[in-house]
């Protein structure tokens, strides 16, 4: 509802400004012939998601406060343990993320087009090595978990596993977020599975947290569906991709990840497989990636592939719930 609220703002102030979303003519025939034309299209809707979160953690730390006999304290799900980090990572690299969407709406950077692949996948690190050393200093944690063997400390190498779930969660999404209303579900979908997974673990603030960002994907969804009123933009991605990956590891159910996020992991896996095979044999595999951009490039209509990997991304997600509660039933 409070997003809701406060998308006709969002909006309004997107329009007016013309922050239009950018397309590339360079490089890719085929995706510029297929989204030729969403050029112009407002982008940095993801405001609407982790701004709303922001307010909510803010309003419920602010009514705990008043302290009413210890009534409000329950309002609160901001927590050193659960929330900090979480939220503290999704509004850092959502401001990055933002800078890079103003970068190729202002056609600043190469081309024109904000920053390089290369330079996304370095700030992805730095926020997922400041995560880790949280983690590992502040947290004094370095154990993971492997799903119906056991817990295992692995020292500083838990900083190296940390950093490699961020960057890669990050990436997928970034890879996935090409399509109106793509993103969206399937983060609500990842969301909802991790936070179901917090919830079983007691990790209540968590829940809540997650529960809030899903709240928010709602209404984004509800303007961001075909024919799109705005699209997320790294604002959204970046900052919603290195935040499920921090959860995933808060969890420690980080190795469920490639089920619960599967559609995600299957779009960046089509990028590297077809940089691979271009290099490697001077040919391309798909006719265009990430993956979904494929299927529209052989005749599927964007909503009928969109709608086709939510379905599969809710199958996967529940496969990756049952595990979970196997595990936690196993223990």
């Amino acid at each position: 509802m409070v997003a809701m609220a406060w998308t006709p703002a969002l909006t309004h102030f997107l329009y007016k400004y013309r922050l239009g979303k950018q397309i590339r003519f360079d490089g890719a025939p085929i995706f510029n012939s297929l989204h030729q034309k969403k050029e112009g299209t407002p982008t940095m809707g993801g405001i609407l998601i982790w701004g709303t979160t922001l307010l909510l953690v803010v309003i419920s730390w602010l009514v705990s406060k008043i302290g009413i006999d210890g009534f409000f304290d329950q309002i609160n799900f901001l927590s050193r343990n659960e929330t900090f980090l979480p939220l503290g990572v999704l509004v850092a690299s959502a401001l990055v993320g933002m800078a890079d969407d103003l970068l190729g709406i202002f056609h600043v950077g190469p081309k024109g087009g904000g920053l390089k692949m290369r330079q996304r996948l370095l700030l992805y690190a730095t926020i997922a090595f400041i995560g880790a050393w949280w983690f590992y200093v502040k947290l004094e944690w370095d154990l993971i978990h492997i799903p119906f063997i056991g817990n295992f400390n692995i020292g500083l190498w838990y900083i190296l596993v940390f950093v490699f779930i961020i960057v890669a969660t990050t990436f997928s999404v970034n890879e996935t977020d090409g399509l109106d209303g793509l993103a969206g579900g399937i983060l609500l979908v990842a969301y909802g599975a991790y936070g179901t997974i917090a919830f079983s673990q007691g990790h209540y603030n968590l829940a809540a947290f997650c529960g809030v960002i899903i709240g928010a994907l709602i209404a984004f969804l509800w303007f961001n569906i075909y024919p799109a009123r705005f699209i997320m933009g790294d604002t959204g991605a970046m900052g919603l991709g290195v935040t499920l990956g921090v959860i995933a590891m808060l969890t420690n159910q980080f190795l469920l990840l490639p089920l619960i996020a599967f559609i995600p992991v299957v779009e960046s896996a089509s990028v590297i497989i077809q940089v691979l095979s271009k290099k490697i044999r001077g040919k391309k595999i798909f006719l265009s990636t990430p993956i979904h951009h494929h299927f529209e490039a052989i005749g599927w209509p964007e909503t009928k592939v969109t709608m086709r990997f939510w379905i599969l991304s809710g199958i996967f997600a529940s496969l990756g719930l049952i595990l979970a509660f196997l595990d936690q039933i196993i223990k």
